[in-house]
This record gives C-alpha cells, structure tokens and sequence, in this order.
C-alpha cells in the first residue's frame, strides 16, 4: 500500500493556493463518513510518481497528516490546462461497510504459456477496467486473467473472474466480455486483375498507331502537293 506525506493547509484564497503550488505542493481535500473534511498538501513530486502507475485511482493510500494516518482512495485529480501538472486531488476516506464504485484494472498473465498466443494469435482486450462496487476495505487490486493454456478462439468473460461476494460489476444482466484469443489476421495486397493489363497494352497500342497517323499518314495539304501531282495536261496542238 502506497503512503503519502501531508500537511494541514489553512488557504482561503487564491493567491494562498498559488503561492503553495509554486512551493512544489498540491492542494487536496479529504472527505466522505461523518468527519469533517480536511484541507491538505502533499508534495507534486511524490504524487506524480503515484499518478505515473497504472492503477493510482484504484489503490488505496495511507495518508500521513501531520503524523496521523489515515487510509483514502483518491477519487479524482485535476490538472492545469497549460502545463499539465496536478494542481488538485480529491481524496475519500475509507470507512468500514461503505461501499464505492471504482474503475480496478484487468491484469493479464502467463502471456508466454499460451499456446494459443504462440501460434500466432492475437490477444484483444475488450476492457482493460472493468467498474465494480465493493466495500471500501475490500477494493481488489486488479482483476487477474491466466493465459495458461489458453488457445485460439478462447473467451474470458467477468463470469470467469473470481469476485468476492461482495464485489459487483455495475454492468449487471448480462455476461460481458473482458477480452478474446482471436487468430492471425493477414492483408494480401490484391493481384491486379489480367484483364486490366490487356485494357493497358490496348489503350498503348491504340496510341502509338493514332501517333503514327499523325506523324507520317497526315493527308497532305493542298499547298504541299507535289510539283506536277495534279496539273492538268497541256492541250494538245491543234
């Protein structure tokens, strides 16, 4: 379970929020059962490197506030439109017997034991989250597929993922599918058909011969005639 250094922050405006983000902290806020909600900072660099893992808004996190701990589940994160940077987290507390809707990660393994995958096929992943409602103390990790074994044309459906009892999908009323061992695609290029390049050598034939006809079997102008062609014969002497 990650851990998070907190601080009480006492910002009413502003300014004050800017100046502590310019320190190198973030702005949070505690909430959720019937305490008060609390005001916190953590550090920027420590929560990018939470942020950088896979499943940080799935996992729960025990949060030091000035020495005493506590465990929440961050719930959402925004950030600045400019640079991108966390400017703000929203943390809910984990409290025995309440139950959360949360996003956990579907975790594939045993990828190299699958015949099927080494026959080529191809691994679809219809989901890679899978939204489920549990008990805040009871939140899994991740969601675990072996692909031992596994073949070509093989399904893995939520039915076949071990939940505890009281762990929902919220997708209720029909067995969905998380992802398929489907077979090898492969695009051919299509032949070009032979009747395409007869047409082709035609057309070429066509026009050498109307060049042809344009170079050396132009009719003759009346003007180019040759030299006697076409003059009448002198009359005879009477």
């Amino acid at each position: 379970m990650n851990s998070l250094e907190a601080n009480i922050r006492n910002t009413k405006t502003k300014g004050e929020l800017n100046s502590l983000r310019d320190c190198g902290n973030v702005p949070a806020i505690i909430y959720g059962g019937e305490a008060q909600n609390e005001k916190i900072s953590i550090s920027k660099k420590i929560l990018k490197s939470l942020i950088e893992k896979e499943n940080f808004l799935s996992s729960i996190i025990t949060l030091n506030v000035d020495g005493k701990s506590q465990k929440a589940l961050p719930k959402e994160i925004k950030y600045d439109i400019i640079s991108d940077e966390p400017i703000h987290v929203d943390f809910l507390r984990i409290i025995s017997g309440i139950k959360v809707v949360i996003e956990v990660p579907v975790k594939f393994l045993n990828q190299d034991k699958s015949p099927g995958l080494k026959r080529g096929g191809v691994l679809n992943i219809v989901r890679r989250k899978v939204e489920l409602k549990c008990p805040s103390e009871k939140i899994p990790e991740n969601l675990v597929i072996d692909l031992d074994g596994v073949d070509i044309g093989e399904s893995f459906k939520i039915s076949s993922i071990d939940l505890d009892s009281d762990v929902t999908p919220t997708i209720q009323g029909r067995d969905f599918v998380i992802a398929t061992l489907a077979a090898p695609t492969v695009m051919k290029e299509p032949e070009k058909p032979a009747e395409a390049e007869t047409a082709e050598g035609e057309a070429g034939a066509e026009g050498a011969e109307s060049a042809a006809a344009e170079d050396g079997d132009k009719p003759a102008a009346e003007g180019d005639k040759k030299e006697g062609e076409d003059k009448k014969p002198a009359e005879e002497k009477k």
